[in-house]
């Protein structure tokens, strides 16, 4: 799969990560990006910088009927980039309701999971293309002070592996980016060394074209894993200690 002259289409694609993806597909020759956003003026910037190449398109990854609006409004699309995320920051059992974790399972699983089965036809159409899934640290090692996205990025990983079964035979390339820490909004509240969003797009381009199943796309990423590999119980002891370092009443 090549980015050149595709047409992709970026959940979440107005800010962060996303934006990043809009401007790295955009440069590295793709023909056109529809920005995935839930107010159309939030990709207003977008459409400035880029006349006619980025698009702006109404996208609600939890609501079903926006996210089949969009695919019968954009169905010249290669490549799909599932971006758009939520995390809330509340405890599974400290939260004072259920509400944070089914957001974060809507928007983070059954969000890629809509945007899949709605253009994954149209993918076939055109030629097979490529579907990123943009999970998490989170996906691969359960954090226990993240409440219920490292959940929701567990099952999206499951998913991924089973969309690249299922559509194999129409050609389409399915991979994930295992991603650390960005300096993005969503990780404002993280101390420490942050990843530019524009090079998790640039891992994530590299991906597309090489057909990389799963792309650990930074060094928190690669230590993660392989603390994962090296001592799993020492590091499931060290992230058992930081629901002791917050406060379990507000989950923070």
């Amino acid at each position: 799969m090549q980015v050149e002259n595709s047409v992709a289409i970026v959940t979440g694609g107005n800010r962060g990560i996303g934006e990043a993806f809009v401007r790295e597909l955009l440069a590295a020759g793709a023909s056109k990006v529809y920005v995935g956003a839930r107010q159309l003026e939030n990709a207003d910037h977008l459409q400035q910088a880029f006349p006619n190449r980025a698009i702006a398109v109404a996208l609600d990854v939890t609501d079903e009927a926006s996210v089949n609006a969009a695919a019968a409004a954009c169905d010249d699309v290669s490549i799909v980039i599932n971006n758009a995320g939520a995390f809330h920051n509340e405890r599974l059992l400290g939260a004072e309701s259920m509400d944070a974790a089914r957001n974060e399972m809507a928007v983070n699983y059954f969000g890629p999971l809509a945007m899949s089965r709605a253009f994954a036809p149209i993918l076939a159409r055109n030629g097979g293309g490529a579907i990123i899934n943009v999970l998490s640290v989170g996906a691969i090692l359960a954090v226990p002070n993240m409440g219920g996205y490292s959940p929701s990025k567990f099952a999206a990983h499951a998913l991924t592996t089973i969309l690249r079964a299922e559509l194999a035979d129409q050609g389409t390339q399915v991979g994930c980016l295992i991603v650390g820490s960005v300096d993005t909004r969503m990780a404002s509240h993280v101390a420490g060394n942050k990843e530019k969003p524009e090079d998790i797009a640039r891992a994530g381009i590299k991906a597309i074209e090489k057909n990389i199943h799963e792309m650990d796309t930074d060094l928190f990423a690669l230590t993660t894993r392989a603390a994962l590999h090296r001592d799993p119980a020492t590091l499931e002891k060290r992230m058992a200690a930081t629901v002791h370092a917050t406060d379990l009443s507000t989950g923070r």
